[in-house]
């Protein structure tokens, strides 16, 4: 008898044991590849676990501005970028065309845009022409600042208004 709860205490040892690692290791993947601002891509073994979702080709061509934002969803300094860029393009809408794309997601478009590390901002021309480029969080201030350097003056729509 004694034998038998012996092992069945081991066995429930080694059952917790190898779910807290399970875990553990679960938490340290969400968060590898991330340091202070900016996020790693994922590796291959990991981009092939990943949901294959087709977005549509970020059009450089067109006659505003563009600010393109490429990150992942589940990146922590990419998050703190997306309040940022949803109110630039709300605010700026008619003056410049704020795009946003997952590669972690769709990986090609960080092989395109030749990105090492999320999040990453390119600023083009309303020709399509790459200007500047910036690895990690970004603060709205500093952007707006960026798009003035090149000439391109942003008008916030809501403090006209006042």
């Amino acid at each position: 008898m004694k034998k038998n709860s012996i092992i069945i205490l081991l066995l429930v040892i080694a059952v917790v044991t190898v779910i807290g690692i399970k875990n553990r290791n679960k938490e340290e993947t969400k968060l590898s590849g991330c340091t202070e601002n900016i996020c790693s891509l994922p590796t291959e073994q990991e981009s092939l676990l990943q949901t294959k979702t087709v977005i549509e080709k970020v059009d450089i061509k067109k006659t505003l501005p563009k600010l393109l934002d490429l990150g992942a969803s589940k990146c922590v300094p990419c998050k703190m970028m997306a309040p940022i860029l949803n109110d630039m393009k709300e605010t700026f809408s008619e003056q410049l065309e704020v795009v946003f794309v997952d590669v972690w997601k769709d990986q090609s478009a960080g092989n395109e845009y030749g990105i090492r590390v999320i999040p990453t901002q390119i600023f083009f021309d309303s020709d399509g022409k790459e200007l500047f480029r910036h690895e990690g969080f970004y603060a709205r201030e500093d952007m707006i600042s960026k798009w003035q350097e090149f000439g391109i003056v942003l008008e916030d729509k809501a403090q006209n208004q006042e």
